[in-house]
């Protein structure tokens, strides 16, 4: 049953945007705003097939947004520079954090729920823990101007007092899944896996540069996207108190995990070597990260996660080895 909301999603032919498009069209949502730099060609294959009403050039958006609120329902804003080795502060501050402060002002004045992408990029080494409680939110360091950009959002929102009628900031952990061919150096180990193990049989993951850890034992809080997916529909069916959000699955595994089980759902015996972390993110690389999941699921999420064997099953199975998009 198709439903009557007119719903833009910002980012619409990135990864996690285009999937969640996908899943908007699962749910009956077919009147949707897609808003992105469309001028990508390696990104418009994540789009073919889907159903949307419309697409509007990332930088005429804010515009046309501005002069037709009220004509909008909804609005997921995904789109960001997402580049965590871009070092320019300019780009950062145009594309993540003012684009993002004139999205939230129209939504607050033409009372428009918002949910946006922050990052948990935004815990840096994660010496201050991974709560996602507001009172620690103004101490956060961040380890990149990604991260800072994210972080700089998120501490502005909390302080506005004119704010969308329900918000909810969600800071993605890793995620991973259909869609993400176009990432190149961003896109998931497990991507990069399948296509090393297609061209040489192997694997290289970075080595630990840390004495406190082993060789492929970094370990990150790995969602699949399908779970991000999930969660952004229930915040725009069933709501939840305004506020920031961790999004991951409340369990961090290690990078060896991810590639062994990739492996094996090619049916083939693990061969992985170490290589040393590039200099350029190696004294920004987190070597841990979980997500406290408790403030989602106290608001009411129930739908559990896949495990990180099943998300890569499913992944490489249905997508990867068949060459399918979501």
């Amino acid at each position: 049953m198709e439903i009557q909301s007119n719903i833009v999603v910002t980012g619409a032919a990135g990864f996690i945007a285009s999937c969640l498009v996908a899943g908007l069209n699962e749910a009956g949502y077919n009147n949707l705003i897609l808003v992105d730099d469309f001028s990508r060609d390696d990104k418009l294959p994540n789009l073919e097939g889907k159903a949307y009403n419309t697409q509007i050039d990332r930088e005429a958006f804010l515009d046309w947004f501005e002069q037709n609120a009220s004509e909008v329902d909804f609005v997921f804003h995904l789109g960001a520079r997402t580049d965590t080795t871009e070092k320019d502060q300019a780009i950062f501050d145009h594309l993540n954090l003012n684009y993002s402060k004139r999205v939230w002002n129209v939504c607050a004045s033409a009372n428009i729920p918002l949910v946006y992408a922050s990052s948990a990029a935004t815990y840096g080494d994660g010496n201050l823990g991974y709560s996602d409680a507001h009172s620690g939110i103004d101490a956060l360091k961040p380890l990149n101007p990604y991260g800072q950009s994210k972080q700089d959002f998120d501490v502005w929102a909390l302080q506005q007092e004119t704010a969308p009628p329900s918000w909810a900031g969600l800071k993605f952990f890793n995620v991973y899944g259909p869609n993400e061919y176009h990432k190149g150096r961003m896109a998931s180990v497990i991507l990069h896996t399948f296509r090393q193990i297609g061209k040489t049989g192997a694997m290289k993951l970075f080595r630990s540069h840390r004495p406190d850890y082993k060789d492929g034992h970094q370990k990150r809080d790995f969602i699949y996207v399908k779970d991000v997916v999930s969660v952004m529909l229930f915040l725009m069916e069933e709501g939840a108190p305004a506020g920031l959000y961790n999004l991951g699955t409340g369990k961090a595994r290690t990078f060896l995990d991810l590639a062994s089980n990739t492996f094996k759902s090619l049916n083939l015996k693990p061969a992985i070597s170490f290589i040393d972390t590039p200099e350029d993110i190696r004294d920004t690389y987190q070597y841990f990260t979980e997500a406290d999941m408790d403030k989602l699921v106290s608001a009411g999420y129930s739908q559990g996660f896949h495990s990180l064997e099943d998300g890569i099953a499913d992944y490489v199975g249905n997508y990867l080895k068949k060459k399918q998009y979501w």
